[in-house]
C-alpha cells in the first residue's frame, strides 16, 4: 500500500485522484488552501465528499514547507502528487503575483519538503502550456519549450527546470505530467466547457475567442487520473509525460455538443484571439504509452454527455428551466 501526500486535493483533478487512489486501496491524504479564484464553495463539497470515504484535507498553504514536512513525517509518506498551483492562462496576465506565489515559491516549498525525506517520490502537474508558441505538432515531450506564450506556461517550464535541478544535485526523484484541458464532473468553473453550460443554460452570450478557431486536445478527468495512478506506479527517477487524448477538437465542435446536450442554442459573441492564448494544443502521448501503459478511452462526446448530467444534477437544474429561452432540436 502506498501512503500518498495530494496537494490541492480539494482541486479538480486532486478530488478525482483521491477517490481513485482511496478506493485502489492506498492511503490517501490531502493539503488545500481552499483559495478564491474560483468559487471555494466547490472545493469545500468536493473536500465533504472525500472525507466520508474517509480522506482528510489539511488545510494548508504549500509555502509552509515545515507543516508539509511535519505531514510526510506524521503519515509516512511515499508518494507526493503535487497538484496544487494558481491556474489559468488569463488571470496570469492580470494578478501575476499570483503565479509567483503559488507556481514559484510554492514549488520550492514542496521540492525542499521533499528533500527532507530522499525516498518519497515526487509526481507533479505541468501543464501543455510549456509547449507555447511551438508551431509542431503534435507537441513531444522533447520539443523545445523556451517560448511560453504566457507567464502562467512559464511558471510550469520553471517547475520542470527546477525539479530536475533537485533530482540532479540531490536525487530526488520527479515526474512531470503535462496535463492537456481536463473536463469533466466537479469541474474548473472558470474553464470554457463550464463556463459555456452555465451560460447557455442562462440564456447569456458566450465569449467564443478567436471566431472559435482554434482546437484543444480536451481529456477526460478519468484518463487524466488513469494516467497520474500509472506515473505514481512507475516511480521513475527524473521524467516528463504529455498526458493528453491525442485528439484536438475545435471550439466550435464543442459548443455544438454543448448545444445537442442541453437541447439550446448557444447566443454566441464572436471574437478576435486574446492574447496569452494559443491557436492549437495537441499531445503526442507515445512515450507515455509505452512507460505507463496511457490508453486515453473516453471521447469527448462521451466525456460532455457525463459533465452535463453532473452539472444538471449539482446545480439542481429541471428540463423545464432548460427549455426557457433559444430552444431548436439540435442534430
Amino acid at each position: 500500500m502506498k501512503r500518498i501526500l495530494i496537494t490541492g486535493a480539494a482541486g479538480f483533478i486532486g478530488f478525482h485522484l483521491a477517490l481513485h487512489l482511496h478506493k485502489r486501496g492506498d492511503f490517501v491524504i490531502g493539503l488545500d488552501h481552499f483559495n478564491t479564484y474560483y468559487d471555494p464553495s466547490l472545493k469545500y463539497q468536493r473536500q465533504q465528499v472525500l472525507q466520508k470515504l474517509p480522506v482528510h484535507i489539511a488545510h494548508m498553504d504549500i509555502r509552509d514547507r515545515n507543516h508539509v514536512k511535519e505531514l510526510i513525517a506524521k503519515y509516512e509518506i511515499t508518494h507526493v502528487v503535487h497538484l496544487a498551483a494558481q491556474a489559468g492562462v488569463r488571470h496570469s496576465i492580470s494578478e501575476p503575483d499570483d503565479y509567483v506565489a503559488s507556481n514559484l515559491q510554492g514549488f520550492v516549498s514542496i521540492l525542499e519538503a521533499c528533500r527532507a525525506f530522499p525516498k518519497t517520490k515526487l509526481i507533479y502537474a505541468s501543464s501543455s502550456s510549456v509547449y507555447g508558441l511551438n508551431k509542431k505538432t503534435p507537441f513531444a515531450v522533447e520539443d523545445k519549450t523556451d517560448q511560453p506564450a504566457n507567464l502562467y506556461g512559464a511558471t510550469k517550464k520553471a517547475n520542470e527546470v527546477m525539479a530536475h535541478a533537485y533530482h540532479h544535485l540531490y536525487g530526488l526523484s520527479v515526474t512531470a505530467l503535462r496535463y492537456f484541458t481536463v473536463y469533466g464532473p466537479w469541474g474548473r468553473p472558470d474553464m470554457a466547457y463550464y463556463r459555456f453550460t452555465r451560460q447557455i443554460c442562462a440564456n447569456e452570450p458566450i465569449d467564443v475567442f478567436n471566431h472559435g478557431l482554434m482546437k484543444r486536445d480536451f481529456t477526460y478527468i478519468d484518463d487524466i487520473v488513469n494516467g497520474t495512478m500509472a506515473a505514481i506506479d512507475l516511480g521513475a527517477p527524473c521524467e516528463i509525460f504529455n498526458l493528453g487524448n491525442h485528439c484536438p477538437i475545435s471550439l466550435t465542435y464543442l459548443i455544438q455538443l454543448l448545444e445537442k446536450g442541453l437541447q439550446k442554442k448557444a447566443i454566441c459573441n464572436m471574437l478576435p484571439m486574446q492574447p496569452g492564448e494559443v491557436t492549437e494544443t495537441y499531445a503526442d502521448i507515445e512515450k507515455s504509452q509505452k512507460l505507463l501503459g496511457f490508453r486515453p478511452i473516453v471521447s469527448l462526446e462521451e466525456g460532455i454527455l457525463k459533465f452535463l448530467e453532473w452539472y444538471r444534477s449539482y446545480h439542481k437544474i429541471s428540463p423545464l428551466q432548460l427549455e426557457i429561452g433559444p430552444r431548436e432540436s439540435i442534430d
